[in-house]
């Protein structure tokens, strides 16, 4: 894949570029009513040669891309304690918070746009969001919940909450479970079809309780 994210050499003066340039992108965003941004412009309010942004990130929807993915990692980061639900429920919440941020709806959208930008790709937006389904698996083998996979969190929990934003405009959500983007009910979701998929296993190997005996007359009053 044709580098387009900037995570070269970790530290040092590469390091010190990219923060930079995401401090600028930050700072863009949340003065920009269209959630638009340029490269030549990122570079002049970051102090970087124009040709560093470009060579690193070669388009603003690969740039902006990197930046999203950054800041939902901080922001709302996927815990992996064995707990699913308290752990779903934590990263629930995270970013149902994350996205109704300055600058959240603008990077989802860029994400949209770069899924058809003929220089990043299809194949190299996807790979930008990699490691964070890397994460949702971790959190999945830790509660040994083989039933499920990345996938699912991202469309039961993940694609639902940005959803919700977009309705909401950018507006922080009440706190009513009947609004959209819920995360407790998302997470119960979640936890219901892991529980189906369970139960479906269990009839498909046989591995089922043994009914319970019936009763008979003696049992029913015990001894008179």
């Amino acid at each position: 894949m044709t580098q387009a994210t900037g995570n070269t050499r970790p530290g040092g003066r590469t390091a010190r570029t990219r923060e930079a340039v995401h401090a600028a992108v930050r700072e863009l965003l949340a003065a920009s009513p269209d959630t638009t941004i340029g490269l030549p412009e990122v570079a002049a309010r970051a102090g970087v040669h124009p040709a560093t942004v470009y060579r690193r990130w070669r388009t603003a929807e690969a740039l902006l891309l990197d930046v999203a993915f950054t800041d939902v990692s901080e922001r709302s980061p996927v815990p992996a304690t064995g707990d699913l639900r308290a752990d779903l429920l934590t990263y629930a919440h995270g970013l149902a918070e994350a996205v109704v941020r300055p600058g959240g709806l603008g990077l989802i959208r860029a994400y949209i746009a770069a899924m058809a930008d003929p220089v990043l790709g299809l194949a190299d937006a996807d790979a930008l969001g990699r490691p964070r389904m890397e994460q949702f698996q971790a959190m999945l083998d830790a509660a040994g919940a083989v039933e499920l996979t990345p996938v699912d969190v991202f469309e039961m929990i993940h694609s639902p909450l940005y959803i919700a934003a977009m309705i909401l405009n950018g507006r922080p959500r009440p706190d009513d479970p009947a609004m959209p983007g819920d995360p407790g009910r998302l997470v119960a979701t979640v936890l219901a079809v892991l529980a189906s998929r369970r139960a479906a296993a269990r009839d498909d190997t046989g591995d089922q309780e043994p009914p319970r005996p019936r009763r008979g007359p003696s049992q029913d009053t015990g001894s008179r």
